[in-house]
């Protein structure tokens, strides 16, 4: 049943979908989405964020906007990210039920029915899992499943391993996320931080319909760094033993010069050694600043308190 947007009325089901150059995606985007939406027994809202798009997104969202009075196309100012275009799109999702979704159809719409049973079960999270991720290359399966291990063993919250920002949220979860006003958002761990009863429906992983993927290992990496950054402070606890371990090895080395020196005399020491020990230092005296330096940078960022996104225009169809 389809419906449009209206404050006095808002939707059962909303759906909130990050663009970003995917203008050849659209169409089949909306072709496989909207039948599944028009069988559900409610009404429904499609909210899309242009992130900020170099090609005809923003042209063809518009143009899907014009069949489908129930889509809702935010234009921002220029690209946030993703994380902060889903930030844009969850603010403005007025339904009762938030499904965040990407646009590349790699998270199957058909798992929403699925969801939406669970949902009405009392269930207030229903994440989508992925069995496997045979779309995606060794490589990456194995930072992935690293990065959970690694995530989940040094944060306070767990998160649940081969899941993404496909979920189906309840209206009570989706106001608990837009009270959090952090700057640096790591939407995966604040989806996990705000907590609520959940479950989870599994599916196979679907290759791209359209289009590259615009996470590279170097974003994926950045990215994994906010995450560890934004939910720990064992970064900085791990510096803290290590200066420790390396007082102590340094304590028990000196310890052991000046019982030679008692025993044995003086010998000349050895330029090598020296060398060793003051890159080794230097080294470990580094990389502890740039820890400390990139906590430091997200105070930055956080106390300027400058907004996750702007909006350049709202575009409705009355």
């Amino acid at each position: 049943m389809q419906s449009s947007r209206s404050a006095a009325t808002p939707p059962d089901y909303s759906i909130a979908v990050p663009f970003h150059n995917e203008e050849g995606g659209i169409e089949p985007f909306f072709e496989r989405l909207v039948p599944i939406l028009e069988q559900l027994d409610g009404t429904y809202e499609i909210v899309c964020v242009d992130d900020g798009s170099s090609d005809g997104t923003l042209a063809a969202l518009l143009e899907a906007q014009q069949g489908n009075p129930a889509i809702v196309v935010l234009e921002l100012s220029r690209n946030f990210g993703k994380e902060a275009a889903l930030t844009a799109a969850l603010d403005h999702a007025l339904g009762r039920a938030v499904i965040p979704i990407d646009a590349d159809l790699q998270d199957p719409p058909e798992l929403i029915p699925r969801m939406v049973t669970a949902w009405k079960e009392g269930y207030d999270v229903v994440f989508a899992q992925r069995t496997t991720r045979k779309s995606d290359t060794i490589a990456k399966q194995w930072t992935a499943t690293w990065f959970y291990r690694a995530f989940n063993a040094i944060s306070d919250i767990s998160l649940p391993a081969n899941v993404g920002d496909f979920r189906l949220m309840d209206r009570r979860v989706v106001n608990a996320l837009q009270r959090l006003g952090e700057r640096n958002r790591f939407m995966k761990g604040l989806f996990a931080w705000v907590g609520f009863r959940h479950t989870s429906v599994s599916f196979d992983r679907e290759p791209r319909i359209t289009g590259r993927s615009k996470w590279n290992y170097w974003k994926l990496w950045n990215f994994a760094i906010d995450g560890f950054l934004a939910f720990s402070s064992a970064p900085l606890r791990i510096w803290s033993y290590m200066g420790a371990c390396v007082s102590l090895v340094a304590f028990c080395y000196a310890s052991f010069l000046i019982l030679r020196t008692l025993f044995f005399g003086v010998d000349v020491p050895g330029y090598a050694s020296i060398m060793v020990v003051v890159l080794f230092l230097g080294g470990v005296q580094l990389i502890g600043l740039g820890v400390m330096g990139e906590y430091l940078g997200r105070v930055f960022e956080e106390v300027k308190q400058r907004p996750v996104y702007l909006i350049r225009e709202r575009h409705r169809v009355e």
